[in-house]
């Protein structure tokens, strides 16, 4: 598979942000988003671009866009290439809503440091949870992102708004799962943004990607350690192994890393839809 690497875009229209992955162009009450082929990893753009990357991104969370449309309108208009986007202009919630439905990542190491109270007792690394759990978190310009107390989500977005993100990303996660599950992928856990458009809660960005979501393969699934992964882990993977102080300036990655995440990211697109990329 040939793609031509897209590390930026300059088109003619106003730039509204260049975002880690997505440039997004101004059309005034629309947004022009186009995926490229950037990838970041702890929070860092990486010099490298991955071929394809932008086209898998874009195509799956416009599949998963149109597969959720039952449960919440979203901010697509049209699709104008495999990469590009025409979609609504919104006021966004500056809360990033995880969804999780394994122990795994950052919550792993939160239960074993005791601050994850909620959880039952002996759990093991990528266990199962007794049921999926929402843990937003702040949306992050620049640097990390940082859990959010409810408390705060409701400050910032009232009762009713927030009882309706839980109830949407609740939905989308079950109904993805099943679906993923039924062509032999788990989603771990994913991250879901939402903005307003008028009165109408609509999500936006993108929706169940490799970069937004874990994916893992039920024929390698095994609970007690890592897995492997659809998704950006192989990249960090490599980053931890070479103990990169995760500072710019990022380091160079290996061909051989470029080429299988390009590949993760192909098949973790035609898996999940079933289609040929």
């Amino acid at each position: 598979m040939h793609c031509d690497v897209v590390l930026e875009t300059n088109l003619t229209i106003p730039l509204f942000k260049r975002g880690k992955v997505r440039d997004v162009y101004d059309l005034r009450d629309k947004l022009l988003i186009v995926s490229t082929d950037r990838i970041s990893a702890f929070d860092i753009v990486l010099p490298n671009g991955v071929p394809c990357k932008g086209e898998a991104l874009n195509r799956l969370s416009v599949y998963w866009f149109k597969e959720t449309n039952d449960i919440v309108q979203n901010h697509i208009l049209d699709v104008l290439d495999p990469r590009t986007v025409l979609v609504r202009k919104t006021s966004p919630i500056k809360i990033e809503f995880v969804v999780r439905g394994y122990l795994y990542g950052s919550l792993w190491k939160k239960y074993v440091s005791g601050e994850a109270p909620d959880l039952p007792s002996g759990m093991k690394k990528a266990e199962r949870l007794p049921n999926p759990i929402l843990t937003p978190t702040t949306k992050a310009e620049e640097g990390h992102d940082i859990d959010i107390e409810k408390g705060e989500i409701l400050r910032q977005i009232g009762r009713e708004t927030a009882n309706e993100t839980e109830e949407v990303c609740l939905k989308i996660y079950e109904k993805a799962s099943k679906k993923a599950e039924s062509n032999g992928i788990i989603i771990a856990d994913t991250k879901l943004e939402f903005g307003f458009y008028g009165d109408e809660l609509i999500l936006i960005d993108e929706l169940l990607t490799p970069d937004s979501s874990r994916f893992w393969p039920m024929e390698k699934y095994k609970v007690g350690g890592n897995q492997f992964s659809f998704d950006k882990q192989y990249v960090r993977d490599y980053l931890e192994s070479i103990r990169w102080d995760k500072q710019p300036p990022a380091p160079i990655l290996p061909e051989n890393i470029i080429a299988e995440t390009s590949k993760k990211y192909i098949e973790a697109y035609e898996r999940l839809t079933g289609r040929k990329f």
